[in-house]
């Protein structure tokens, strides 16, 4: 079960990570129950994995709602973890910033420009998605395995594959 506001009681400038089931939608608290957030055309609570085709469009709204009508029924938890790698920035001009930017249409990037960037970049001034990195690392590791892999089926070629032309040579 999704933890209340009685149960956790984000602070203005508060990150809030939203557990979609195959990705995280993220949020910036704003106080008084409100966040703001970077949303593409189809980001809905509860839309879970149907949610990730929206991540394919290129424009999102930035949008003012409340809290639980973002998360749903979705698990969620304040999520502050950059602040061991940069200071927040005071939290009034946090929330200015956000509320300035309700209602643009921002160009969306899955890559360089998705949700997590945005409230990065409104808590820290750093437009940064753990999310990204780790599926970076993840291919990059699938790539490093593959290749590791080929280099071995190559090195076993060139030590036992060779025995056949010798043999002709031999003959």
């Amino acid at each position: 079960m999704a933890p209340t506001l009685y149960d956790v009681k984000p602070e203005p400038g508060d990150l809030i990570e939203i557990f979609r089931g195959t990705y995280q939608h993220w949020v910036i608290y704003i106080g008084d129950g409100f966040v703001v957030h970077l949303a593409p055309p189809s980001e809905i609570p509860g839309a879970g994995s149907n949610s990730v085709m929206s991540t394919l469009s290129e424009k999102a709204l930035v949008k003012r709602q409340e809290l639980w009508d973002v998360v749903g029924n979705d698990k969620w938890k304040i999520n502050n973890s950059l602040d061991e790698k940069y200071e927040p920035r005071p939290v009034d001009v946090i929330v200015k910033e956000a509320l300035d930017l309700v209602g643009l249409e921002l160009r969306y990037c899955v890559l360089r420009g998705n949700c997590e960037h945005f409230v990065n970049e409104l808590r820290y001034g750093k437009a940064e998605s753990r999310q990204v990195r780790k599926a970076g690392e993840v291919v990059m590791a699938a790539g490093l395995a593959a290749a590791v892999g080929l280099g071995i089926v190559a090195l076993a070629g060139a030590l036992f594959g060779g025995s056949k032309k010798d043999d002709k040579n031999k003959q």
